[in-house]
């Protein structure tokens, strides 16, 4: 069996957007000696021969949304058709783990919306299948831009209309290699005012209002799958009462 990782790394980076940049304190090995002399009470002379100490490290800050991360139904509003939305400690992990498919969308432009069309083209042309449990990976190619300014402002993104779509055939969870789910957040902005748009703006997340479902955000390595015909897993971190949670996005051929 060959695993192949579809997370990215948490780690600082300074040309991510500042409300999203992760901070890491690592602490060397030697550092923890005092606290084992001091706080445990064992005596420098009574270590272990070359002992140098634990290291450790503190996640001094880092949304649930900054890395690799799958959201939660509470993420796009805190009602799904009437009923509370689930928060992501909330969710089946039965959801997190089932037969993957790729839906390759490397070919649309940035700020092109992917349709339902695109996405049946693609399926007639890999024979894919969808079915209830499947998760769908929908592959852009934008992870090449991680680590750049460039990185949440290029993309495409998912429609409303195919999103219910896939929704309707079963899928649980689907997910995207780019920063966002839905096309770039000022690009849709920008639209919305320009064509008085209310409609237009968060259209793939806020299809969670009416109907339950997750979706993971800054996937990478899709290219390295083949179109179906292996497994995914993606468990969540279970914070309790969040509205998602960085996940180690794995899939195995």
């Amino acid at each position: 069996m060959k695993i192949i990782d579809l997370s990215k790394t948490i780690e600082y980076n300074k040309q991510d957007p500042w409300f999203m940049r992760i901070r890491i304190k690592h602490k060397a090995h030697r550092q923890s000696r005092s606290l084992i002399r001091f706080f445990l009470g064992l005596p420098a002379k009574l270590f272990p021969k070359g002992f140098e100490g634990w290291a450790d490290d503190k996640i001094v800050s880092m949304g649930v949304h900054a890395a690799t991360h799958i959201d939660a139904p509470w993420h796009y509003a805190p009602q799904v058709n009437g009923q509370p939305a689930k928060t992501i400690d909330q969710i089946p992990l039965e959801w997190c783990y089932g037969d993957g498919v790729v839906i390759n969308m490397t070919h649309k432009a940035d700020f092109e919306e992917i349709t339902l069309a695109d996405i049946r083209e693609n399926l007639q042309q890999t024979g894919a299948v969808i079915q209830p449990g499947t998760i769908v990976l929908i592959y852009t190619g934008r992870d090449r831009y991680i680590g750049t300014r460039e990185y949440p402002m290029r993309g495409t993104g998912m429609s409303a209309e195919a999103t219910h779509w896939l929704i309707d055939q079963g899928v649980k969870v689907m997910g995207i290699d780019q920063w966002g789910f839905d096309l770039p957040l000022k690009y849709m902005v920008q639209k919305a005012k320009a064509e008085g748009k209310d409609d237009y703006f968060w259209q793939a997340h806020l299809v969670g209002r009416q109907k339950e479902y997750c979706h993971m955000e800054q996937l990478v390595n899709l290219g390295a799958l083949p179109p179906h015909g292996f497994k995914v897993a993606v468990f969540p971190l279970k914070i309790k009462g969040a509205s998602a949670a960085p996940a180690r996005v794995v899939a195995m051929i």
